[in-house]
């Protein structure tokens, strides 16, 4: 599973150095520029990266990103591409857990905002790497939703989550999934099942992990 916390790294830095600076991304205001700044700082600033989960340490941790934003886009895609050995969040005992979804999903972030973006069809054993983190995502973003969602991916296995109500079924490769259950709905391609209210209410919810 390293392996594909590192590849997918790899190939966000070279699609960032690609790209430029200013292009869109799926991070609501954000461009290439900031996702990058945003990564860097979660990885070589824990004292701001706190911001993304403590609400008190938010305005700090923007601070931070906006600052970090203004190193030369150059500097900015060669932190990305070179973890700190010792950082927190990617050192080498850590850097599969932390980062397989986390770099995933940003080299997705940056794809699928450009024109003519297609889904990429992932090897099995990285669909499988990223299954078996679905089932506690699931569970973590779909908890305050009134529904009992069931989770199905093919050939990978299901899981049960939400907060009870209407059934639901989500259904779709794992990568997809993991897009949907981060807040990229409109971007992920998935089947959604059950009564319309729910289906309308899960497409359009903040959901994250």
């Amino acid at each position: 599973m390293t392996r594909y916390a590192q590849s997918e790294r790899r190939s966000l830095a070279d699609l960032l150095a690609a790209l430029g600076p200013d292009e869109p991304t799926l991070c609501e205001g954000w461009t290439t520029r900031d996702l990058a700044a945003h990564v860097i700082v979660r990885e070589r600033r824990p004292d701001a990266a706190a911001g993304i989960v403590v609400p008190p340490l938010r305005d700090w941790g923007e601070r931070v990103r906006v600052d970090t934003a203004r190193t030369p886009y150059d500097e900015l895609v060669a932190q990305v591409r070179d973890a700190p050995w010792w950082s927190p969040v990617s050192n080498p005992l850590v850097d599969w857990l932390n980062n397989t979804l986390e770099f995933f999903i940003h080299h997705e972030d940056v794809r699928r905002a450009q024109p003519g973006w297609q889904p990429r069809e992932l090897p099995r054993d990285m669909e499988q790497s990223l299954w078996t983190r679905i089932p506690g995502v699931a569970r973590l973003a779909l908890r305050r939703q009134r529904a009992d969602v069931l989770v199905q991916a093919p050939g990978y296995g299901e899981a049960k989550a939400g907060a009870g109500g209407p059934r639901v079924r989500l259904v779709g490769p794992p990568g997809e999934l993991v897009l949907f259950l981060s807040g990229r709905q409109r971007a992920s391609r998935v089947q959604l099942d059950g009564p319309a209210e729910q289906v309308d209410k899960l497409r359009t919810a903040r959901l994250g992990f």
